[in-house]
């Protein structure tokens, strides 16, 4: 199990020095909102690829009385490994480095921690997730890739990167042929294979649903599946086939997207479809209380995922996750969570939705700049 032993945090949010040790398998953050329990979940997502679970700019993390520069480091209890990240100091101009270390050595990027360390997570800002927009099903499923497949994110980055040029061409020189056959011969490539990473994702989470489903237990199983133009070309056959599919949409509809101001057709455009197992309806359909109990099985089936394929159990950070549950969801959710075999985080701000925590957990106390153990 990846678990963390120590966490320090030096002028991270709203601690100007922490230094946790931590012996926990299930670890309950209890404070008064505002407290700084989530900050905590924030440094801890920071060792996985992308901006973390609040999707924050570097320098908006850095304590507001410091410096501008922050550090966040864990020490991993399995292999001794010691992970850290930050923002260094201003050089000459004002401009500061992003900072990822493994064992004291630099690292490239977070995108390195993915072979010690792997994170998943759950927040309250998910909880209309089946009724928002497509945009944030998009975001949350490629969350879920990005935690299988650490490279997802650069191509994603990629694949962003060559639709405005697209769209820039458009605009100012719509005439040029030759770059935009360029542009779009790019775009159906990274666009298939982005489509291909979440189709693949999805097949193996619907496998893992259906191998463990109970269909008495309070967070039904899910039925998931992709929707979008690209993701039929994917599905059809050979990546190949896709691609020269892609790129016909595109070249048909250059005048389309040029007077909507950007790419209409691609991943981009894509849907994550999630339907209500035990009764058959679009999640969206659901009751508040069903839906996040869906939400939560997702996410529990997403973690099983996660260890079978990476061959480490994730990390597990669950914001604020019990306070809406009934008794008997959320023993059934502590009882899933010490099945799962991770570590898990969690959030709260009312001492007695910990007080049936398993044998092992370790409850924290948190206030402004400090935690202590309630243990």
């Amino acid at each position: 199990m990846a678990a963390v032993a120590r966490l320090i945090l030096q002028d991270f949010r709203s601690y100007e020095a922490l230094d946790l040790t931590i012996g926990g398998h299930i670890i309950a953050l209890i404070g008064e909102n505002g407290a700084g329990k989530t900050n905590i979940l924030e440094a801890l997502s920071l060792f996985s690829p992308g901006r973390g679970l609040r999707r924050a700019d570097l320098a908006d993390l850095a304590r507001k009385d410091g410096d501008g520069a922050f550090a966040a480091s864990i020490a991993l209890g399995e292999d001794g490994s010691r992970l850290g990240v930050g923002l260094g100091p201003a050089d000459a101009e004002g401009r500061r480095a992003r900072i990822a270390r493994i064992d004291g050595a630099p690292a490239g990027s977070a995108l390195a921690f993915s072979e010690h360390l792997r994170v998943v997570w759950l927040t309250p800002d998910l909880d209309g997730l089946f009724r928002g927009s497509a945009g944030d099903r998009r975001r949350f499923l490629d969350r879920l890739v990005l935690a299988v497949d650490p490279v997802h994110g650069t191509r994603s980055n990629a694949l962003e990167k060559a639709l405005r040029s697209r769209n820039r061409i458009l605009e100012e020189s719509p005439n040029q042929t030759q770059w935009l056959d360029a542009i779009e011969r790019e775009i159906a490539e990274l666009g298939v294979a982005v489509a291909a990473a979440r189709a693949e994702t999805v097949a193996r989470l619907s496998a893992i649903i259906t191998e463990t489903r109970d269909e008495g237990s309070p967070f039904p199983h899910a039925g998931i599946a992709l929707s979008g133009e690209i993701d039929l070309l994917v599905s059809r056959g050979a990546a190949i086939d896709a691609e020269d599919g892609y790129r016909a949409l595109l070249r048909q509809g250059r005048a389309r997207d040029r007077a909507a101001g950007r790419t209409l057709t691609g991943p981009q455009a894509s849907d994550l479809e999630v339907r209500h197992g035990p009764k058959g309806i679009p999640a969206g359909q659901g009751s508040t209380g069903e839906q996040k109990a869906l939400l939560i099985g997702l996410v529990l089936a997403h973690a099983r995922l996660v260890a079978a394929m990476s061959g480490l159990s994730p990390l597990v950070l669950l914001d604020e996750i019990a306070a809406h549950l009934d008794p008997r969801r959320r023993a059934a959710l502590y009882e899933g969570l010490t099945a799962l075999g991770c570590q898990v985080w969690m959030t709260g701000a009312d001492p007695a939705l910990f007080s049936e925590l398993p044998s092992g957990s370790q409850r924290l106390a948190v206030r402004p700049g400090q935690v202590e153990s309630l243990d």
